[in-house]
């Protein structure tokens, strides 16, 4: 079993940027594929990036591609998202997810661990 804790969230202008950071406990963190996840008033939560257990081979929705960039320290165990050039659009309570084994990188179903989420707010 895994915690997840987020943390780096905050209140940022358009075309400004945020680290946010997930720290997991337990020994066996690198053997878990890492997400995140969004979810806005109103909507359903949302695939934002994921990474393999290894960090080899990274998986963005379309809207983040070029803005966000997803890491992952095992000797640390954290998982980081970078945002920059962030939109008001991006706003939304940023989720850590995990899970041994995934087949579909962008379903939430396949996460097992979910951290409590940190809000991010971006004004226009």
């Amino acid at each position: 079993q895994v915690q997840l804790v987020e943390s780096g969230g905050g209140l940022v202008q358009a075309g400004g940027s945020l680290r946010l950071s997930c720290a997991a406990s337990g020994r066996t963190f690198s053997s878990y594929v890492m997400g995140w996840f969004r979810q806005a008033p109103g909507k359903e939560r949302g695939f934002v990036a994921a990474i393999t257990w290894s960090g080899g081979r990274t998986y963005y929705t379309d809207s983040v591609k070029g803005r966000f960039t997803i890491s992952r320290d095992n000797a640390k165990n954290t998982v980081y998202l970078q945002m920059n050039s962030l939109k008001p659009e991006d706003t939304a309570v940023y989720y850590c997810a995990a899970n041994h084994y995934v087949t579909d990188y962008y379903s939430p179903s396949e996460y097992e661990y979910w951290g409590q989420g940190t809000q991010v707010t971006v004004s226009s």
